[in-house]
């Protein structure tokens, strides 16, 4: 897909929005309640979005919210896609490319995750420093439209180091135990074996999750500056005795929520 097909979807957002947005920000399981933080919202619905996709996960509202976060202005995805649901990686591409096309000058991507790294406790956080993705296609995979980024660009540097140290500095009297490591991408929909787990440690992950990945990728090919926070909603499979669940990652993350919300706000504010 070339950059005329995302211009449509972009074109039919800024006759609804016609200010663009700074900052975007993706919300993963469990963490929609920053939503409610956004002043003066305009909601638009992914399935009115032309070239768009649609949610399918439960927990996932569907929606782009434009409006104001400490004075910024910024674009909230209230719902993301992932690989599991049917969905190619070239598709995934979509929404990142969307937000570039309107203007967005830093992305800012959040996820429920499994921890991995024994140091690590349900309800910490972790600044993604770097990812590991062993399975499956690129997102760029296909004919490369060098008005979007180049064929071979550089992920060195994907989780951009100026917003680490801003959201290192937001945690500071947060509240929150806040961690730095590498995520690592498993495609989902079921829960990791603990034989896997152990793997993922052995390799370097600290945490483990269904999305994410695609999302900085794309931001990489088009230059967008990306920062990464995982929630961690649970131990990994075969840490703890007890089986893990959805429900378990929702109700970890409402007992988050609010300073999850407020910590993404004082990051947002000094982007």
């Amino acid at each position: 897909m070339d950059q005329s097909y995302y211009e449509v979807s972009c074109q039919y957002l800024r006759s609804i929005v016609p200010e663009p947005p700074e900052i975007a920000i993706v919300l993963g399981s469990a963490l929609g309640p920053f939503a409610d933080s956004i002043e003066n919202p305009v909601t638009v619905d992914y399935r009115d979005i032309p070239n768009f996709l649609i949610s399918t996960v439960a927990s996932h509202a569907g929606k782009l919210i434009f409006g104001t976060v400490a004075g910024r202005r910024v674009v909230c995805m209230s719902g993301r896609f992932h690989y599991y649901e049917g969905y190619d990686f070239e598709q995934l591409s979509i929404p990142v490319r969307v937000l570039k096309g309107l203007g967005v000058r830093a992305l800012i991507l959040t996820n429920a995750a499994g921890a991995v790294n024994l140091d690590y406790r349900p309800g910490d956080l972790m600044l993604i420093t770097d990812h590991i993705k062993l399975m499956g296609a690129s997102p760029m995979r296909g004919p490369n439209d060098e008005r979007i980024g180049q064929r071979f660009f550089d992920v060195s540097r994907m989780y951009d180091p100026d917003l680490l140290k801003i959201a290192r500095k937001a945690a500071k009297g947060s509240g929150l135990t806040v961690h730095e490591g590498v995520y690592f991408f498993m495609p989902g929909p079921q829960f990791e074996t603990p034989a896997e787990i152990r793997a993922i440690r052995l390799l370097g992950g600290d945490a483990v999750g269904m999305s994410t990945v695609t999302e900085a990728l794309t931001a990489a090919h088009c230059g967008l500056p990306v920062l990464g926070i995982s929630f961690l909603a649970n131990m990994a499979a075969g840490i703890e005795a007890a089986p893990i669940s959805d429900d378990e990652v929702v109700a970890a993350g409402d007992a988050i929520a609010e300073r999850f919300s407020r910590y993404v706000a004082r990051i947002v504010e000094k982007i």
